[in-house]
């Protein structure tokens, strides 16, 4: 995966943001919107789109886009390169395949513990009934 291909596949749009700046925000576009089509992308191969459309199922439109906003600062600039960060970090968390957990035998120990606390706990009730009379 190369990141300048990938980076250079994503389309960008300008939108107005809300948020502090008073009179400001209405008249000019901060917010940047990101939109990544996974399906035509040139850069991934098969297996890595199949492991991100898994990993991003949530994120994703019908069409298999990926949409991401930034508005959080007031330039421009720095809203398109916080985005890139994001959306790099986001299919490389994507992309990691998680280990499959190993299944452990329980100690003897502990089984033993539990079949004691058992017993503790059965005669406790046991005491508790009243006595038969006959």
């Amino acid at each position: 995966m190369n990141k300048k291909q990938l980076i250079s596949e994503l389309k960008f749009k300008a939108i107005r943001s809300s948020g502090s700046g008073g009179q400001h925000v209405n008249k000019v576009a901060s917010k940047i919107e990101l939109h990544f089509d996974l399906e035509n992308s040139h850069t991934l191969n098969e297996e890595e789109k199949e492991l991100l459309v898994k990993a991003l199922s949530n994120r994703l439109t019908k069409n298999n886009i990926l949409l991401l906003q930034c508005g959080e600062s007031r330039s421009q600039h720095k809203n398109k390169e916080l985005i890139i960060d994001r959306f790099i970090d986001l299919i490389i968390q994507g992309l990691k395949k998680k280990k499959k957990r190993q299944p452990t035998k329980t100690p003897k120990s502990v089984l033993i513990k539990r079949k004691e606390s058992k017993k503790k706990q059965s005669t406790k009730k046991s005491q508790r009934k009243k006595p038969d009379l006959e």
